[in-house]
């Protein structure tokens, strides 16, 4: 109940109402940093995918500004800031040197093989020696080697050639013809059985037909007095 009002004299404006007092609510507080923890995180993949698109382009772009001003502007052939040649004319003369001169060692080296199976073994032992001469920096020389001491053990000197064989055993260690070949003239001229045994079992152990004279005499053109001295190895005679 609202006290009444007090009496206004005669002449006098009245005074206005006091304001009244509204009860609204007290303005809520900030948030907290652990309520800040706990809200629920809206980014979206799709946000994250369009964030990391657009550094990347950005990222791509300043690179290829960078390269361009390292070259000079130049661009095209395969890699960017090189528009020479992969290969050079010196580089092109110089393989094709080399190639020229490993078929010509080849030519010579299957030369050699057709007069040895022909019997003609002083042309095949020219040809033999030839390659060995003339293309000693290439690997196939040591196969030349091998033909030249079977056409030595036939013609030439049996010394030289176990001495070719034997030099030839430590290059190409592991080929079974230079192993077998070795073990027929240890055996047969040099009267050594245990070193021949040796030489053998590692031919044999790589290439069992060795053990066969046919084999040695058709297929591989053995001269015919190796292919004897592998008869008495083998034979025990």
């Amino acid at each position: 109940m609202q006290p009444p009002a007090p009496p206004v004299a005669a002449g006098a404006s009245p005074l206005p109402p006091p304001p009244t007092v509204s009860s609204q609510p007290s303005p809520s507080p900030p948030p907290s940093l652990a309520s800040l923890s706990t809200r629920p995180v809206t980014t979206t993949r799709r946000q994250l995918l369009v964030s990391a698109g657009g550094l990347l382009l950005i990222t791509a772009a300043g690179g290829a500004r960078a390269a361009a001003a390292a070259t000079g502007g130049q661009q095209g052939g395969p890699l960017v800031g090189y528009d020479g040649p992969v290969v050079t004319e010196a580089d092109r003369a110089a393989s094709e040197a080399v190639s020229r001169r490993v078929g010509e060692a080849v030519g010579l080296l299957e030369l050699g093989r057709e007069l040895q199976a022909r019997g003609e073994f002083s042309q095949a032992l020219a040809s033999f020696t030839r390659v060995v001469r003339e293309y000693a920096d290439l690997a196939l020389s040591e196969y030349a080697r091998v033909g030249r001491a079977l056409v030595l053990y036939e013609i030439g000197d049996r010394d030289e050639s176990i001495a070719e064989m034997e030099d030839v055993s430590i290059a190409l260690k592991g080929y079974p013809e230079i192993h077998a070949a070795l073990a027929a003239a240890l055996y047969a001229d040099k009267h050594a059985a245990l070193l021949a045994e040796n030489q053998f079992a590692i031919a044999t152990l790589l290439d069992p037909h060795y053990t066969d004279l046919a084999y040695v005499r058709d297929t591989k053109h053995w001269p015919p007095s190796l292919v004897a001295s592998l008869h008495d190895f083998i034979t025990l005679s």
